[in-house]
């Protein structure tokens, strides 16, 4: 495992996982049923060739052998911005193969930040991650963990509840300066 993969995982266990962002991340990951590919792109093409590919292999494997795949750019889309534009070319991609419906992404960046918030607000950290991140998930496991859990809609406002509840100092180690 090399240093990105890494600090991917530790990002999932400690900060998703560990924080229970995410009810529904666990069961994959210790399942072995996630993957994370880090890409070597330097150029959008190169990026959505990957998540193609990416794509193709969830399609062609079975969800009890790879349940969802996180797409790992670091060398790339370091503004958010960028990062977000590139969320409509990745949305496109899974049009163009008939994708929708069957795939969404996700997305975490380093820089995260929902509309009508301030870049320091707390509830941002919900989706920042250590590096720009597209997180393909088959749209049928998101259904039924929707339907399998009794509180749904509380999630959000829970997470940031949990994440306003956490010391600076705790941000800090978490999240990083």
């Amino acid at each position: 495992m090399n240093e990105i993969e890494s600090a991917v995982r530790q990002w999932l266990d400690r900060v998703v996982i560990g924080l229970n962002l995410c009810p529904f991340a666990a069961r994959p990951v210790r399942a072995g049923q996630l993957r994370v590919f880090v890409s070597a792109a330097t150029t959008e093409l190169d990026l959505l060739t990957d998540l193609q590919l990416e794509l193709a292999r969830l399609d062609e494997t079975p969800p009890e052998q790879l349940e969802t795949t996180l797409v790992v750019a670091p060398q790339m889309l370091a503004d958010f911005l960028d990062y977000n534009d590139f969320l409509d070319r990745a949305d496109e991609l899974l049009q163009s193969f008939e994708w929708d419906g069957t795939y969404q992404v996700a997305s975490f960046h380093p820089q995260y930040q929902f509309a009508g918030t301030g870049p320091d607000d707390p509830e941002n950290l919900s989706n920042r991650s250590p590096y720009p991140m597209l997180h393909l998930l088959r749209e049928d496991s998101v259904e039924a963990a929707v339907d399998a859990h009794p509180d749904i809609d509380g999630i959000p406002e829970a997470n940031i509840r949990r994440l306003r509840e956490l010391t600076p100092e705790q941000r800090k180690e978490l999240f990083g300066p």
